[in-house]
């Protein structure tokens, strides 16, 4: 009874969302938030509102964005340092919305761990046991989350630390050297998008950090045209949400963070 009585109250006020700020935990908290081209601030006033600008109406919340356009989740460790080098520990979680260009880019998938055998002591006598240790191996999927993981839960152990599977993406032309079929074709490894969308959601479970899966949660859906409705461009960009589409996608993650704590 207590569980649906919370998923009753959930619901009503993601329901009520408006222009007005949702009383919740995270009211004038601040997130840093580092990812691509979605999160990137040059959207704002160039082509269309961002999810975390909208979630400073929709909650209350403070953004610090340090997303770059094209950035893959091996340069997102570059975008924490840079968050230490400027803010030090003066906010209070850290979002990760990262991976479809590491899907574009066609990087393996890898592996979560490496494995050898050690010697150690169990119950006083010494035994040869299977060990293994986090793979940081940069030309992997798999090594790359490791790698940023690491050093977020090192360098900011006080912080939560929120990872956002990607959405759902579809064609997607802004050259003739950079062409992007919709997410129904493999890419150059032989991977679906959806296998860098389980790497994020299990990364939650072997790092202790929540996951909010914007992939499922938000409904985008661009492989369908009716879709085109949140996205920029039906022609030829069906990959990058417009103003519609962020608001959807802020819904979402607003929701998700009513039930994710802050760390006090």
């Amino acid at each position: 009874m207590k569980r649906a009585a919370v998923f009753f109250v959930t619901l009503a006020v993601c329901v009520s969302m408006t222009a007005q700020s949702v009383r919740s935990q995270w009211n004038g908290r601040t997130i840093a938030y580092l990812g691509d081209s979605i999160t990137d601030a040059d959207q704002l006033g160039r082509t269309n509102d961002t999810y975390w600008n909208i979630m400073v109406d929709m909650m209350g919340i403070k953004p610090l964005v340090y997303g770059i356009n094209g950035h893959q989740m091996s340069q997102v460790k570059g975008q924490a340092e840079k968050l230490l080098e400027e803010q030090g520990q003066s906010f209070d979680a850290i979002m990760v919305f990262a991976g479809t260009n590491d899907f574009n880019s066609s990087v393996p998938i890898g592996r979560w761990f490496d494995t050898d055998t050690r010697e150690v002591s169990r119950n006083g006598e010494m035994k040869t046991l299977l060990h293994r240790t986090h793979s940081f191996d940069s030309d992997t999927f798999c090594g790359r989350i490791n790698t940023v993981l690491s050093y977020l839960k090192h360098e900011f152990p006080t912080k939560q630390i929120i990872l956002v599977t990607p959405v759902h993406r579809a064609y997607a032309k802004f050259g003739e050297d950079n062409e992007q079929p919709d997410e129904s074709y493999a890419n150059e490894a032989g991977e679906f998008i959806d296998a860098y969308v389980e790497c994020i959601k299990q990364a939650g479970n072997i790092w202790s950090v929540p996951v909010i899966d914007l992939n499922a949660d938000c409904g985008l859906y661009p492989l369908d045209q009716a879709y085109s409705v949140y996205f920029r461009d039906s022609g030829k960009d069906m990959l990058h949400p417009n103003t519609d589409g962020h608001r959807r996608m802020a819904l979402a993650l607003s929701c998700r963070l009513l039930g994710i704590p802050v760390i006090e």
